[in-house]
């Protein structure tokens, strides 16, 4: 499967870019680094990429487990190397789910994510460390077991 997107150059350090679902994204520099600050670091828009990929599949997946969520927020930090490529080497993913659902449930989910369905997850060379918030309370990881079966 191909994906094309098409990035235009409009000065100094700024770009606009479009995709395939026909939405426009700008990306710019740091001012310091000749940006103009109109648009978005490329490594902003990565991670972006990264927690909207993962939320959608958390969304996906609770709702065919028929588990009532009534939010997700996802907060993503990472931990870019100091040299060049300033690659990141640590994502550190906190998922916070809010509704009658489950710790064990949330974390299949997570876990299917991370492990399975996020292309954007799959396609960098980070540790991706998560952390569920559930209903305002911290749980810690549980050893779920994630088949190839369909989500209970």
């Amino acid at each position: 499967m191909e994906m094309k997107v098409i990035s235009k150059w409009l000065g100094q350090r700024h770009f606009q870019a479009d995709g395939p679902s026909g939405n426009t994204i700008y990306m710019d520099a740091k001012r310091e680094e000749g940006g103009t600050g109109q648009g978005n670091r490329p490594m902003e828009l990565l991670l972006m990429g990264i927690v909207g990929c993962t939320g959608i599949d958390i969304a996906m997946i609770l709702e065919r487990m028929r588990l009532d969520m009534k939010g997700l927020e996802i907060e993503a930090s990472a931990v870019r190397r100091d040299e060049h490529p300033k690659a990141f080497t640590e994502i550190h993913l906190t998922y916070h789910v809010e509704g009658d659902v489950p710790a064990s449930k949330a974390w299949r989910a997570i876990h299917l994510s991370e492990e399975k369905y996020c292309s954007a997850i799959g396609s960098i060379r980070a540790n991706v460390i998560a952390h569920l918030v559930l209903n305002g309370t911290e749980v810690p990881p549980l050893d779920v077991v994630t088949s190839d079966g369909p989500a209970d």
